[in-house]
């Protein structure tokens, strides 16, 4: 018993040393939190940064409606990193992308999208929260074909088609086409079913709908950054 006990206790101690070594060689993993001022307003923003074979992550700005949008082309040579957000983007706006470098224990760098540049300073908080991507779900029959509605924004007419395809067993899949000053096909990412609820998320638009379905239409909020619009589906007749 007594061989066993301490078996486990230099285990333990190994594991400790080698979970302590890991992090000190990698200082950009993490947790890291802080404001950006993007024009017009001041929002917060969390960086999760993991690293095991390959370097991964996830970002949130609360104040857009950006909750774990996946990091791509994830770039570090420490103390430096970049890397772009997978989200707020469309068919003429690119992707939010990442600047920074550790210095004396915070990640000091600039936030980069279209042209515009906003400076921020993010501490760390604690260990990486990777937000891993949900996958869609199946749907049900009462959801398939096709949808149709409007909204406005800032003024401009937006009509909305969204076509619920089922595959079985299988994932959901769907076709969004937003229709305002342009035609914009938006891809989808996740496709979601919870009772009477669906959800349809794209991530490079930064764009989720929320809706439930009752009387034969689909009543929901449509989100993309900052704008929240209510948006009720109908089968076209």
């Amino acid at each position: 018993m007594k061989v066993f006990k301490m078996r486990f206790q230099i285990g333990l101690i190994l594991f400790l040393a080698m979970a302590a070594l890991c992090c000190a060689d990698e200082p950009l993993a993490g947790r890291w939190s802080g404001k950006v001022q993007i024009p017009g307003r001041e929002v917060v923003l969390i960086v999760d940064l993991a690293h095991e074979a390959n370097w991964t992550g996830s970002a949130t700005l609360p104040g857009l409606n950006v909750k774990g949008a996946p990091l791509t082309d994830v770039a570090v040579q420490s103390p430096e990193v970049a890397f772009a957000v997978k989200a707020m983007s469309g068919p003429n706006v690119e992707s939010p992308r990442v600047k920074a470098r550790l210095v004396d224990g915070k990640l000091t760098g600039e936030f980069l999208q279209s042209g515009n540049s906003a400076r921020f300073v993010l501490e760390k908080i604690g260990p990486p929260q990777v937000d891993q991507q949900p996958r869609s779900s199946t749907i049900a029959k009462e959801f398939e074909g096709e949808w149709k509605g409007e909204y406005e924004v800032l003024g401009y007419p937006r009509k909305v088609t969204l076509k619920l395809q089922s595959h079985g067993a299988e994932a959901a899949t769907a076709d969004l086409v937003i229709v305002g000053r342009k035609v914009n096909n938006v891809p989808v990412d996740r496709v979601t079913q919870q009772g009477d609820f669906i959800t349809i998320d794209s991530a490079a638009f930064g764009m989720t709908y929320e809706g439930q379905i009752k009387n034969n239409e689909i009543q929901g909020q449509l989100f993309q950054g900052p704008i929240e619009t209510a948006l009720v589906l109908r089968r076209p007749k």
